[in-house]
């Protein structure tokens, strides 16, 4: 799993300088109110994603860590990762979901888009950042 979210921090790590890059720790979406979530193909772990519930600006739910390894990409699944992530959160009672992604991530962004997601500004701890684009959708 670590080797995993490695392949996403440098990834992440490649676009975005630290100030700008929101990717929170293994541990912290391990914990708490979060939960982190992995897919198979075989034997060779292949998608990763996260859900974190907060309070801290209403009540909603943010996904966080959302990746497939490159070799995988097109396999729909990270479809398949949203559709458990979203799931997790309304049996968890959350109705809204949002998350921060990046401008340098245009494939990403359109794919949230075509997930029902629309832009919205800052919330939570997030501030204005010409390297983040905000999204929500209700679920």
């Amino acid at each position: 799993m670590t080797a995993l979210v490695a392949k996403s921090d440098e990834y992440l790590s490649s676009l975005y300088p630290p100030e700008s890059n929101h990717a929170e720790s293994l541990d912290v979406l391990v914990t708490g109110n979060s939960a982190f979530f992995v897919g198979y193909l075989g034997e060779e772990l292949v998608v990763c994603g996260a859900a974190k519930i907060a309070k801290d600006d209403g009540v909603y739910g943010e996904v966080k860590r959302v990746f497939v390894a490159e070799e995988h990409r097109g396999k729909n699944l990270a479809t398949a990762i949203m559709e458990h992530l979203e799931d997790h959160l309304r049996r968890s009672g959350i109705d809204i979901v949002r998350l921060e992604a990046g401008p340098r991530q245009p494939a990403a962004l359109n794919f949230y888009r075509k997930l029902g997601y629309r832009e919205r500004g800052p919330f939570g701890g997030y501030v204005a950042d010409q390297l983040s684009v905000f999204i929500e959708k209700t679920l």
